[in-house]
């Protein structure tokens, strides 16, 4: 029974969250904000504000694509947001020029996460081959290294957790202290951002529960040996 329960979460956690932050942006990217500013301009508007006139804000494909580059020092915005003037592009905006503002701050949490990257990348990546070997050639070392390897990807996933919590905080700060937003706007906003945010939540509870179903499983072949 909660071998079902486990793989129930893991599938339908990261589910129901993508789906709750696809179904609250398309609510909220079709309410007009009262600013009449398109998410472009939001940007621009926050950076400038904060001393980060080196900051581009750039248009790009895709939906809900948009990020902060802190390479480039690039705010990407995706078109619905970037020329759109809806709530949801607003929360949006602001919630990647966070990411500028906590970069120019040196957020300690985003150094960490920055430090983190290309680790994660590599280990994330060999950690599975290691944890089949372990399991299926039962060698518990193998499998020890392989739980290590993902451990430091599970790390990521909960240090992303404060990065975009503060984020969020910092774009609805900036947004009402602006003017930006007003009224019942500033509710509607701090719901897109909570639905985004839930999917980190997810992406973390699940790796974490991966990790331990796998430390079980090599418990389980220490007492076996």
């Amino acid at each position: 029974m909660s071998f079902i329960l486990y793989f129930a979460i893991l599938l339908i956690l990261p589910l129901y969250a993508q789906f709750k932050v696809k179904s609250t942006y398309k609510k909220y990217a079709k309410v007009r904000s009262t600013s009449g500013m398109t998410g472009a301009q939001v940007a621009r508007t926050i950076l400038d504000a904060n001393g980060l006139q080196d900051v581009k804000v750039v248009e790009i494909r895709g939906f809900l694509s948009d990020h902060y580059n802190p390479m480039t020092k690039i705010v990407a915005l995706s078109s619905g947001n970037y020329h759109e003037a809806s709530v949801a592009g607003t929360a949006i905006a602001a919630h990647e020029v966070g990411h500028a503002i906590q970069h120019k701050e040196s957020y300690s949490f985003l150094k960490f996460r920055h430090a983190l990257v290309p680790v994660a990348n590599i280990s994330s990546n060999a950690s599975w081959i290691f944890v089949m070997i372990g399991i299926f050639a039962n060698l518990s070392g193998m499998l020890l290294l392989g739980i290590v390897l993902l451990a430091i990807g599970v790390l990521f996933q909960i240090v992303t957790l404060p990065v975009e919590f503060n984020a969020s905080s910092r774009a609805m700060n900036q947004i009402v202290s602006l003017g930006i937003i007003k009224n019942e706007e500033e509710r509607h906003a701090k719901k897109v951002l909570s639905a985004a945010a839930m999917t980190y939540v997810a992406a973390a509870a699940v790796a974490v529960l991966e990790l331990l179903r796998l430390v079980l499983i090599y418990t389980g072949m220490g007492r076996d040996e």
